[in-house]
């Protein structure tokens, strides 16, 4: 009776077991209608519009949550305390002078187990929040990407329709050119040059387009969507601007703010407590328990019962080893970790202040370069200018904007990435209890 009540309470926690099969096909999402969090009246979509699209619809983001849930359960698993053992023994009376059927039970618990257990809770759930923090990081790196799309979009469709510009501009000259060559009055090699320049803006056009195109489908598979949705974004970006001092004095706690470095602490924490078990595990691994016999003249005996093993070759100093040698390693990761994070941003920062200062210079010559063309449109309609002049005018005005669009292109691209360094937006400190080695 007492045996069968045991076995009805150790199985009423047990988990079922259920069949899952695979999907026979799945698919992205082929509009944004059907995106999670999609509103219509957001269109066009600005950049905290596509942020809060991707953290919600990004495939990979998605799936990584079953991570989480695999740490949490395995947080539970090293947490829960060791089963005590039962054992028993019948020995049927076969011949001799008894008269009863001799037994024998025990139960024993490990305490081996009981000591590491409170190392082993805090190595489990400083995992468990590793992995929170990494899957924080992999949201950040994944926004930080669909910032740079945004960016990137935007200012293409502006290089794209700059481009076409001068192209519409070649193309007019390139056709007059034709017309007279094929009219005899003028020679294909004196306007070879000329004939160049358009095929050269069909190229850069093109070029463009493809590019476009790519940047799209990225943001496309961010989203979760077919590679053949436009998404409608709107044109306003944020002004280039950044304050090194800021971006210093936010540096100086990215350490508790940073998720990949959070996640770090927390491994290299989850390390510390697995030394500490390995350490406590040297010692004699032993059971205590109770034991009871009947003999087979029903001679009844009970007391309590040890069991240990004897530490003669193996007493765990390997397992202690190598704990050692892993928190040495993480500890080096994260070191190198933060010095690369450090070193990357005062790159940053000097790549910024020369793009920016270039600009600056730059901006007079393409303010120039945008009334000589004016200019020369005025001498067009009096007679006093060729069609060939005006166009060259026309393109260099074009190209002296591109080369604007582009510089304000990269340094959004490393504003973004200076944001993306130092952690700006998230908390100023994450709510995991780290530990900086």
């Amino acid at each position: 009776m007492v045996a069968a009540l045991l076995a009805v309470v150790s199985l009423a926690g047990c988990a079922s077991y259920q069949a899952r099969p695979l999907p026979e096909q799945s698919a992205s999402a082929s509009s944004l209608s059907q995106l999670i969090g999609y509103e219509p009246s957001a269109l066009p979509l600005d950049m905290a519009a596509v942020e809060r699209l991707v953290l919600l619809n990004n495939p990979d983001l998605r799936s990584q949550h079953a991570q989480r849930q695999a740490a949490r359960a395995q947080q539970r698993q090293d947490g829960v305390l060791p089963n005590p053992v039962i054992g028993g023994s019948v020995g049927y009376l076969m011949s001799g002078p008894g008269d009863a059927t001799a037994w024998t039970a025990s139960i024993s618990q490990d305490i081996a187990s009981l000591i590491t257990l409170r190392p082993r809770r805090e190595a489990a759930k400083a995992r468990a929040d590793e992995v929170d923090a990494s899957l924080l990081w992999e949201q950040w790196l994944t926004v930080g990407k669909a910032r740079l799309l945004v960016v990137d979009l935007v200012e293409g469709e502006r290089q794209i329709a700059l481009q076409q510009q001068a192209l519409d501009g070649l193309s007019q000259r390139e056709s007059r050119i034709l017309k007279a060559v094929d009219a005899g009055n003028a020679e294909r090699v004196s306007v070879a040059p000329d004939l160049a320049a358009a095929a050269e803006a069909r190229a850069s056009l093109a070029a463009l387009q493809r590019q476009q195109l790519d940047q799209q489908q990225q943001l496309d598979a961010l989203l979760g969507l077919t590679p053949d949705v436009v998404v409608p974004l709107s044109k306003n970006l944020p002004a280039p601007g950044i304050d090194a001092t800021a971006i210093h004095q936010q540096f100086d706690s990215v350490s508790h703010r940073r998720p990949d470095l959070v996640a770090l602490q927390l491994g290299y924490q989850a390390q510390e407590a697995t030394l500490r078990a390995a350490v406590l595990a040297q010692f004699p691994a032993f059971a205590i328990g109770y034991d009871a016999s009947q003999d087979n003249s029903r001679v009844r005996n009970g007391g309590p019962a040890v069991n240990f093993t004897l530490p003669l070759f193996d007493h765990n100093q390997h397992n202690v080893a190598i704990a050692s040698a892993t928190r040495d390693q993480l500890r080096q990761e994260y070191t190198v970790r933060l010095a690369t994070a450090h070193d990357d941003v005062d790159a940053l920062l000097a790549q910024y202040a020369q793009r920016d200062a270039q600009r600056r210079a730059q901006a007079s010559a393409t303010d120039d370069a945008a009334r000589a063309a004016s200019q020369a449109d005025v001498a067009a309609a009096s007679g006093l200018l060729d069609l060939r002049s005006t166009t060259d005018l026309h393109v260099a005005a074009i190209n002296r904007q591109l080369a604007s669009v582009a510089d304000e292109q990269a340094m959004l691209e490393q504003q973004m990435a200076l944001e993306l360094l130092v952690g700006r937006g998230m908390p100023s400190s994450l709510p995991q209890d780290v530990m900086a080695p």
